[in-house]
This record gives structure tokens, sequence and C-alpha cells, in this order.
């Protein structure tokens, strides 16, 4: 299926991947190819992109909305941060960055400390 993420500043990723789990506002949900359609509000967190190659690439987001049809998955954010992939650079530097945009966006401690300790982990397993 394809997966385009856009901010207001451009395109961060746009591709085809087997999965992609995304911070929706009632809780992380995944999307396969084929599945229903769907429009949901996202929280600041990590979409997690898992490609056909085996590959993935984690893009922290502040908030945005996701539209799924069967084939194509849009999701639109006001700020997103690359922690792994090719748009991502240096990873320590990425991470500080991810880390931030969440910290800006968020209003719990909780969910910042749990988002944080998602990227740190992500960023490890790559």
């Amino acid at each position: 299926m394809k997966l385009d993420i856009v901010t207001p500043l451009g395109r961060i990723y746009e591709g085809e991947v087997k999965e992609a789990y995304f911070p929706g506002i009632e809780g992380e949900f995944g999307v396969l190819e084929g599945h229903a359609p769907l429009m949901t509000t996202l929280q600041p967190g990590i979409i997690t992109i898992k490609k056909e190659d085996g590959s993935e690439e984690i893009i922290a987001i502040n908030s945005g909305y996701v539209e799924v049809t069967p084939d194509h998955v849009n999701v639109l954010v006001d700020g997103a941060q690359p922690v792994s992939g090719e748009k991502a650079g240096d990873i320590a530097e990425a991470i500080e960055k991810a880390k931030k945009l969440i910290r800006d966006a968020a209003n719990s401690d909780v969910l910042v400390a749990s988002v944080e300790a998602k990227i740190e982990s992500a960023a490890r397993n790559l």
C-alpha cells in the first residue's frame, strides 16, 4: 500500500509499505493493505513504518490526521521528525529533535515519557 506523510513544510515520507502503526487519539493502531476506510485524529507519538524488504522507519509526530483507504494511507501532521531512514540524518540529533517535537506538543509528562521511551527503543533496534 502507498503511504504519504505531509507537513505544512512539505512531504516527509512517500512510498510503498507493508504495514504502518500510528498513535491514534484512542490508542495505537496498525494498518495493512486492504484495511477498512478510516479517518481519525493522531496524538503526539511515533509512526512506525514497515517496508516490504523488512526494514523499518520511525517518524515522530506532534499531531495530525490520518485517512486510510484499502490501498493508500494519507497522513497530515503539523510537525514531524524522522528518527530513522534516509531523511533522519545523524541519529543522536534526530532523537533529540524528535523528543523536543513531542515535548512541545504534549501537555502530559506521562505521555512525553512514554513516547520518548518508544523513540529511544525504536532507534536502538534499527
